[in-house]
This record gives structure tokens, C-alpha cells and sequence, in this order.
């Protein structure tokens, strides 16, 4: 915690970006004193009262979901969804009946039972999984103050910035759009459903600060700064005057943002470059369009098969593609096979316990293995084809002889789909993500086997560099800057180009709009990211042309660390 005179300065990690000046709602509101004189009635009473908490519950989350989805917020609908599910789960239930049968009062074993199950997600190595605890816990708070008649009232029309250890995703979403303007958080991480809400609502977030919630009071006045990772605590006049202008600065920088929504990624000397979004599920799209993709350029199928016990089908996988698909209208949409294993266990895979899981039985070693998911995951992308462009993209790939036995199952599954009569596009496109040192080393012959490749810079650089970008003590290493991992890129768009192929990116650094003007001058043809970093790579690539792009490769590429390209970047294109 940093402190001068007249504030402090708490250092947290920003994960949605963003400036704003509130006032603090602590979330975890105490509700001991309620258990403590709650007078509890027989078992066959309080399971009555148990049941009609549950039914009252649910029909709160439908109000939410509607006013959700009136108000096009589609990712907090579907998550609120998913909390209707958890509601109505049977083993949850039973486990809350079970307790009040042994004595226990309703409310006290809800909260119980709930715990119990939190335990479980919380206790399991995916991240993912982990951040589900906090949706099973809001789900036991929400039903157990329904049983203590706890009623949550907000007064005043100040902006507020809701913080807690865990945020629960009902908190932010049973409030007015208008009323919440940031979120603080003690934990939590990219796939908390808190954080999820936060960003597709463009709300200003902070988490990692457990060991200064202490120091935050409801009803403070603090400046929340999601850029830099930081709450602060009494600033002075001066401090908040710069504040707000950041904050204004960034509400303009939005503005122009949806202002360029439309119109195209082509340089000053009309070199054009596609802008695709990065999505994990249909309502990803939904949120990236209003900022002007072109597009998919990565689907993560893998969140299809998360947090669930058993396989997806090939019908629900066909319905979650096809809506995609028809939402990118004629623009392509690349669907990326099963990226599952390594950070992303299944439990119902049954895969063992590995040392080092990003080197692991993971993504294509796992599809050409488990043939039955392959194709099943094969059949529903070829149905898919039918409604819209796809293209199929196969992960971690480091041999053409992978990309052939791959070849091998799709022409399997489209003579399925041909004997069925079921339509499906017979040109698809066929190619690779480009994420490995070996993959990238080998693309003159790799080039020959596909039709496009996609650059994964995410799993690339680490790989390069031999840095664990999640490593505090080696993250500062990590940089797509490198002119090692600089000199990888090139070859790959060259290969690609000298066989006749396209070749686009997908990974972090495709939404840099200072690296876009590397990617511009090495040949790249397509960038995929989050929607909101479309506008200002957009507006980078509309700001040049492509000889001056190639000359700041050029000098680059002579460099000899990444802090010395970023530098010259910097230096040659601003801010």
C-alpha cells in the first residue's frame, strides 16, 4: 500500500479498464444478528418455508433476467440463468432438506449446504471451476435472506462501487446499470461471473485486494482506476481534478470508439486488414458488434464442455455454433476444436494428474485420441457450415502428420453427414493455430497442409521465451515485443503468403494497436480480439500506411530486447 500526506493508495490488479470516482457499498452484508434471533418452527415447517424461498427465488431471477435482456445485456441474463439452474438443483436441495431434518433451521442450513458445495468447485485445480464456488455462495446467501426476511434497499442516486471479498454476480445484477460504476474485489479472477458481468457492463474493476478490504468502509468516497490497478483512498483536490479527467478522458475515448464502429481497418495507402472478436460463448458476439468486428476470428469451444458433468452433445454443440455463425452474417467465423486439458481439466475426462499441464495431453493430443469427441465435435461444426462461413481451426499443433490425421476424421464425418443427407459446407476451411516454437519453425512445411493459419501469441510467447506469464517472479519477462518471438511471427505470415494462404492472429497481442503495426508491416491479413480493443487498432492501422509499417519492422527486428522495440514504438507513434 502506497501512502503520501493526504491518501493512500491501495495496488490491486485492474482487470476491466476504466476511471471512476464513487462512493463504497460493501457487498458481504452481515446477517449473523438475523440468524441469531430467526425462531425456528419444526423440520416439516421449516422444509415448507424452504420451499417457497426456493420458488421466490427463482422468480426473482427471472425478474433479473428480463429486465437483463430488455436492457440488451445478454451475458448477465445468461448467467443469471444459470443461477435459475443452481436454484432448482435437486442434490442442493436435498442437501438443505437433509440438514433441516437433522435440526437444523432453514436458513442455517441452507447456508451450510451451500458451503459445502463451494467447497468442492473451490477445491478443484480449474480456475474455472473455482470461480463457480462464488455463484453456488450467492446462490445460499440469496435463498437465506429470503428465509430471514432480509430486504436489500439502495438509497440515493450517487454513483457506487460495489466491493467485497467475493462479489456476488446478484449484487451487480440486481442493481440499475446507472448505479453501479466500478467493482473492487478481494479475490477473484478473468472467469469470476462478477468480473464477466463487470466487462460486458464496462464497469471499472479491481480485484487481488484481500488484505486491504479492512481499510474500506461503506460510504467512502475512493477513486477506483482499473488502468492501473488501484484504489485510492482521500485524495486531495488536485489528485481528483487529474482523476476526473481521466475519467472523462476515457468516457470520450469510448465515444470515439463507437464513433469508428463502422467504418474499415484500411490504411492511409488502402492496405485492409479484418478485425475479429475473440468469443467463448454466442452472447460474446452480441457484446463485440457494437465496436465493429468482422467477424470470428477464435471461437473457444472448450467453455462448451466446462463446468458441467458430462459431455456436450453433438445437437447442443450444432445449436451454440450455428447462433454464432449467423450472427457473424458474411463474415467468416473460426471455430477452434476442443482446447481441453493442460489449465482446463474435465473431470469427466478422467485425465491424470501431470506435472506440467501446458506440456501435457491437452487440445489436438486429446481429439486425436478421443476420436468419439472429435467427431461428434467434427459433425456439429460441419452441420453449423451450412447457416454461415467456418472455418476449422485445430490447436497446439506441431507436426503435418497431426494436421492430416485431423484431415482424415473431418473427411470421415462429412461422408456421415453426405450418407444422412444432412447439408453442410464441403469447402470449409481446414487450418491451424500457429502457438508452438516447433509449429512456427515448421510453417513452410505446415503451409502445405492448410488453408489458413492463426497465430496463438498467448502460448507462443511463453513458450519462446520459456516464461510462465502468470509467474510474478518472471512475468515481467513476458513480452510479445521479443525479437525472438517477433522473428517466429514473421516467418509464419511469410510461409503463409509464399504457399498461397491467409494468416491472422488471435492471441493478446493481435489487440495492441502498437504491435499492429509490426503485424501490418510483416503481411498479416487478420486480427482477432475482444470487441472493446477493436476501435483503437482500428484506429492505429486508418492512422498509416504500409511503408512506413515495414520500415518500423525493419528497425525492430534490429533490436536486440523488447523493451527496446517497445521503446522505439513508443517513441515513433505515441501513446
Amino acid at each position: 500500500m502506497e501512502m503520501t500526506d493526504t491518501m493512500k493508495v491501495l495496488q490491486g490488479k485492474g482487470v476491466v479498464p476504466g476511471v471512476v470516482i464513487g462512493r463504497i457499498r460493501l457487498t458481504s452484508q452481515d446477517i449473523s444478528g438475523y440468524l441469531a434471533q430467526y425462531v425456528a418452527r419444526n423440520p416439516a415447517a421449516e422444509a415448507e418455508k424452504l420451499e417457497q424461498a426456493l420458488l421466490t427465488a427463482q422468480q426473482d431471477l427471472e425478474t433479473v433476467i428480463t429486465r437483463a435482456r430488455e436492457a440488451g445485456e445478454e451475458k448477465q441474463a445468461e448467467i443469471m440463468g444459470a443461477h435459475v439452474m443452481m436454484v432448482g438443483d435437486p442434490e442442493l436441495k436435498n442437501s438443505v432438506l437433509g440438514k433441516i431434518a437433522e435440526g437444523l433451521a432453514a436458513p442455517r442450513a441452507m447456508l451450510d449446504a451451500s458451503e459445502e458445495f463451494a467447497m468442492i468447485f473451490a477445491a478443484m485445480d480449474n480456475e474455472y471451476m473455482q470461480e463457480r464456488a462464488a455463484d453456488v455462495r450467492d446462490i445460499g446467501r440469496r435463498v437465506a435472506k429470503l428465509l430471514l426476511g432480509i430486504v436489500d434497499t439502495v438509497e440515493g442516486d450517487e454513483p457506487l462501487i460495489l466491493c467485497g471479498a467475493e462479489i456476488e454476480p446478484s449484487a451487480i445484477a440486481n442493481l440499475p446499470p446507472a448505479m453501479v460504476q466500478g467493482v473492487i474485489m478481494g479475490q477473484g479472477g478473468t472467469t469470476s461471473h462478477a468480473v464477466i458481468i463487470a466487462k460486458s457492463r464496462g464497469l471499472a474493476t479491481v480485484v487481488g485486494l484481500s488484505e486491504y478490504l479492512g481499510s474500506l468502509k461503506d460510504g467512502d468516497e475512493v477513486v477506483l482506476d482499473g488502468d492501473k490497478g488501484q484504489v485510492i483512498l482521500g485524495a486531495d483536490t488536485a489528485s481528483l481534478a487529474n482523476y476526473r479527467a481521466r475519467a472523462e478522458a476515457g468516457r470520450e475515448q469510448r465515444r470515439r470508439d463507437l464513433a469508428i464502429a463502422s467504418l474499415p481497418a484500411v490504411t492511409t495507402d488502402g492496405v485492409r486488414v479484418q478485425l475479429a472478436a475473440n468469443v467463448g460463448i454466442p452472447q460474446d458476439m452480441q457484446a463485440a458488434m457494437p465496436f465493429g468486428c468482422e467477424g470470428v476470428g477464435l471461437y473457444r469451444t472448450e467453455f462448451l464442455f466446462m463446468g458441467r458433468d458430462t459431455v456436450p452433445g453433438e445437437e447442443e454443440q450444432f445449436k451454440a455454433y450455428r447462433e454464432v455463425v449467423e450472427q457473424c452474417g458474411e463474415h467468416l467465423c473460426v471455430i477452434r476444436t476442443m482446447d481441453i486439458g493442460g489449465d482446463k481439466p474435465l473431470p469427466y475426462l478422467e485425465i491424470p494428474r501431470e506435472d506440467n499441464p501446458f506440456l501435457g495431453w491437452r487440445a489436438i493430443r486429446i481429439s486425436l485420441v478421443r476420436t468419439d469427441l472429435f467427431m461428434t465435435q467434427l459433425r456439429a461444426i460441419l452441420r453449423a457450415s451450412a447457416f454461415g462461413k467456418i472455418a476449422i481451426m485445430l490447436p497446439m499443433v506441431i507436426s503435418s502428420g497431426e494436421i492430416r490425421q485431423a484431415r482424415q476424421h473431418l473427411q470421415a464425418a462429412m461422408r456421415q453427414l453426405e450418407q444422412e443427407q444432412i447439408a453442410f459446407d464441403r469447402n470449409i476451411q481446414f487450418g491451424i493455430m500457429v502457438e508452438t516454437p516447433a509449429a512456427a519453425v515448421m510453417t513452410p512445411q505446415l503451409a502445405k497442409e492448410c488453408d489458413f493459419f492463426s497465430i496463438g501469441t498467448n502460448d507462443l510467447v511463453q513458450y519462446t521465451l520459456a516464461v510462465d506469464r502468470v509467474n510474478p517472479n518472471v512475468s515481467s519477462l513476458y513480452s510479445h515485443y521479443h525479437p525472438a518471438v517477433l522473428r517466429l511471427i514473421r516467418q509464419t505470415i511469410t510461409a503463409a503468403r509464399e504457399q498461397g494462404i491467409w494468416s491472422g492472429m488471435c492471441g493478446e497481442m493481435a489487440g495492441d494497436p502498437l504491435a499492429a503495426v509490426l503485424l501490418l508491416g510483416m503481411g498479416i491479413h487478420e486480427l482477432s480480439m475482444s470487441g472493446p480493443a477493436i476501435p483503437r487498432v482500428k484506429e492505429m492501422i486508418r492512422s498509416i500506411d504500409s511503408g512506413r509499417a515495414r520500415q518500423l519492422l525493419d528497425q525492430a527486428l534490429e533490436l536486440d530486447d523488447a523493451a527496446a522495440v517497445k521503446e522505439l514504438l513508443l517513441k515513433e507513434l505515441g501513446n
